[in-house]
């Protein structure tokens, strides 16, 4: 096999969930999880309007399995109930007691319908080769999945001088800095962090940035162009406002899917059984797969899931529930039959 010599995809396809890092020099620099959504950007669907938003080329959408959409860019001419064809900008992002609904706009002229790009798809149209990698490998661990996903289920990412706590929020994406000062060196430090954490986490949108307050407007527009620069050199696309007196910097960019702590954050249960089932399949030792987590986590686990675990592993499967685990506690293992 050719060394690759720049940055590289690797997919493991693994149930319920497909993964993808962008590895380089040995780390994850890039991250991207799909979860089984029914409706994923880049999908082009058949559809019917619902109901027009007066004076505006907004409506709502109803998509093919009954679900509903928000769409724009819609000809004023077109009535409730006229057909349709949409193409998917934007998944569903869910939230604290609700979900944003996914986002469409009117198809292309020429746009056949048809679901969204596989994982593996996606990436290859972009700059960096894509290769699938064997669940049982270790190209994964290597690079240092786990410690991202243990950074991704927190929202803590340690740099020298300080950390970043990243919080998902129904408005944007919070991105909080602490440390000890000096203030201008603290903010100075935290940049290649953020620009880092935003990759890594497949962030997008509306990003909250909350610096340490900075007296001086010369170290503010340190910052500025340090973040600016930073960002550029990253490959980030979008618009930033300049600091607030208040050490508060603004970004937005396109948002297509949940980040990763967005979907760790909003459905724990469910990211926890995705993590076990990985953990599950890659047990090398003979025996039955003893999976040990949460109840909430047995309750998100999903029988078609488990199902798929048997038929891959070809072993028998047993649950071992414990309500004082925590929902990321996880674990499995191989027992005698």
């Amino acid at each position: 096999m050719p060394t690759i010599s720049g940055p590289e995809w690797l997919i493991e396809s693994g149930i319920g969930e497909e993964r993808a890092i962008l590895v380089e020099q040995g780390e994850i620099i890039a991250a991207r999880v799909v979860w089984d959504e029914p409706w994923r950007a880049g999908a082009v669907v058949e559809a019917r309007l619902g109901a027009r938003i007066p004076g505006t080329r907004r409506a709502v959408v109803r998509l093919p399995d009954g679900s509903e959409a928000l769409g724009e860019g819609f000809d004023p001419k077109l009535t409730e109930g006229q057909a349709v064809r949409v193409r998917v900008m934007r998944s569903a992002i869910a939230e604290k007691g609700r979900a944003k609904l996914p986002q469409v706009r009117p198809a292309a002229a020429g746009d056949a319908p048809g679901p969204a790009p596989s994982l593996l798809e996606e990436l290859s149209d972009g700059p960096h080769p894509v290769r699938s990698v064997p669940m049982h490998g270790r190209d994964f661990a290597e690079a240092g999945w786990d410690d991202l996903v243990a950074e991704a289920l927190t929202g803590e990412v340690a740099f020298a001088g300080g950390s970043l706590v990243v919080s998902p929020t129904p408005a944007m994406t919070v991105i909080d800095i602490d440390g000890p000062p000096p203030l201008p060196a603290l903010a100075l430090a935290a940049v290649p962090a953020i620009a880092a954490a935003l990759r890594r986490f497949d962030i997008g949108g509306s990003v909250g940035i909350d610096f340490p307050s900075l007296a001086e407007k010369a170290q503010r527009r340190a910052v500025d162009e340090a973040l600016a620069e930073t960002l550029a050199a990253a490959g980030w696309q979008g618009e930033r406002t300049g600091m607030n007196g208040f050490g508060f910097v603004q970004l937005v960019s396109r948002l297509e899917r949940p980040s990763l702590i967005a979907r760790f954050a909003r459905a724990p249960a469910a990211a926890a059984a995705r993590r076990l089932l990985r953990m599950a399949e890659r047990v090398a030792e003979p025996g039955t797969l003893l999976l040990t987590a949460h109840p909430a986590v047995r309750r998100a686990m999903r029988s078609e899931w488990e199902a798929e675990l048997a038929r891959r592993t070809g072993r028998n499967i047993q649950w071992h529930e414990d309500a004082g685990l925590a929902p990321a506690a996880t674990f499995a293992q191989a027992i005698a039959a």
